[in-house]
């Protein structure tokens, strides 16, 4: 599994790393260009995430007629030219169009589709543990990296890294990446955005997906700008930054390890998202209402490890709780919104700092993040389930067209391995009873 899911996770890592390698320091940045406002550095900071919203279906669609691997490749080099064209930007609206296309490239629900093919159904949380682990990683590392690199060789550098780990990411496609198998949904043949809004569960993952990310690019239009410029009552130094990110860096990946074994090990992920959301209140408490720059990285951190304690544990979660056909449409509308939610946090952010102060903006994503945690509670924590393999020249398809019970939750053929997959119930039902409704 592990072989399996690293190239595919290691490409989307990539591509995020060098998405996150601006994030600490763009705003501050991109304040310094030519008619650069507190509004327009929120659209820039976020603007990959609409245009990634928007070409989420159109990337999923095309990646079904065209295959996965073209699908990656064409979103890998527009994600390249985007970079570039960042790199050379000299003023606030090349920027911005750099930054659209970066987000072009949506590719961000194809790579966990493909995963989902890949590895079987009893791996499939752990894979999606794995590439949340590697993604938490990037993002981690790129906010301790980016402020450092910036600070020695200037912003334009950190977006030429980014179009050389795109092309890095392309030679790992071809040369790492297995063609997935071809699978036969039976259960059920379609599934629509309604389908997977009217599931509960489901539903709670696309919202904390959404609120994790559109808090993210919140917080990195406010940290930079809140502690530089200095009618906020810091002004630090830009080089300076990673006197932040570093510690935050340190305590979210400390966070992280036994979020992740706690969610996925004993199967309390809930619990991991209401503690993670309890932080992301702090965090805007802290941040916002601040006299002292110990009590600011007190908040960064406590930020840091909120988001980190989520991440790896989100792609899972909709993963176990979408049916075999449903994942795909789970993933692409989850990582949809998820993207929709990073552009609106970032007009939030400037609009915020542009008409308000950052007391107000801070107060209403208290008030927000509060409503969310009431909302998370009604999330279930997976049920369990085991998987029973047969060779599909053992099993009668009559009898496995009318295969129902409430302790199976579904069933499908992987064609290319010849093999009828059971999803049930294991402390409820056993497998000889399955065996005896469907073996010829």
């Amino acid at each position: 599994m592990f072989k399996t899911v690293m190239p595919l996770s290691a490409i989307l890592s990539l591509r995020f790393f060098g998405l996150f390698l601006v994030l600490p320091v763009l705003s501050v940045y991109a304040l310094t260009l030519q008619g650069a406002t507190p509004l327009l550095i929120g659209v820039i900071v976020g603007g990959y995430a609409l245009t990634q919203a928007i070409f989420q279906v159109p990337f999923g669609i095309m990646s079904d007629k065209i295959g996965r691997k073209p699908t990656l490749l064409i979103g890998l080099v527009i994600f390249l030219v985007g970079s570039i064209i960042c790199a050379v930007s000299t003023d606030i609206y090349t920027l911005m169009f750099g930054r659209f296309l970066q987000g072009a490239g949506a590719i961000g629900a194809v790579i966990p589709a493909m995963i989902s093919d890949l590895v079987t159904e009893e791996s499939r949380g752990k894979a999606m543990a794995l590439m949340g682990g590697t993604i938490a990683m990037s993002f981690a590392f790129a906010m301790a990296l980016g402020p450092i690199i910036a600070a020695h060789y200037g912003m334009g550098i950190l977006f030429w890294i980014a179009a050389v780990l795109s092309i890095v990411s392309m030679i790992v496609l071809f040369t790492n990446v297995p063609t997935p198998p071809r699978i036969r949904h039976i259960y059920h043949s379609t599934t629509t955005t309604r389908d997977i809004l009217k599931d509960p569960n489901l539903l709670n993952m696309v919202i904390i997906n959404g609120m994790q990310k559109g808090l993210m690019t919140v917080a990195f239009v406010l940290i930079p700008i809140l502690l530089t410029q200095t009618q906020y009552g810091f002004g630090w130094e830009k080089a300076e930054l990673w006197k932040v990110y570093v510690p935050a860096l340190v305590l979210g990946l400390i966070a992280m390890g036994p979020a992740a074994v706690f969610g996925e090990k004993y199967n309390k992920p809930k619990q991991i998202f209401l503690i993670s959301i309890v932080l992301f209140i702090v965090s805007f408490t802290l941040m916002g209402f601040a006299t002292k720059s110990w009590e600011f990285v007190l908040g960064v951190v406590s930020f840091f490890m909120a988001f980190n304690m989520m991440e790896p544990l989100v792609q899972s979660m909709i993963s176990k709780f979408a049916k075999v056909h449903q994942k795909g449409a789970a993933l692409g509308i989850a990582n949809g919104f998820a993207y929709l939610m990073t552009f609106i946090g970032g007009i939030v952010a400037g609009l915020g700092l542009e008409y308000g102060n950052k007391e107000t903006l801070a107060l209403s994503l208290i008030v927000v993040s509060t409503l969310w945690l009431l909302w998370t509670m009604k999330l279930s924590n997976p049920l369990r389930f085991s998987h029973l393999y047969l060779p599909m020249e053992h099993v009668d398809e009559v009898k496995l067209n009318d295969l129902e019970h409430e302790h199976i939750a579904e069933w499908y053929i992987n064609e290319t391995e010849n093999l009828v997959v059971v999803k049930y119930r294991k402390e409820l039902m056993d497998e000889e009873t399955i065996k005896a409704k469907i073996v010829k």
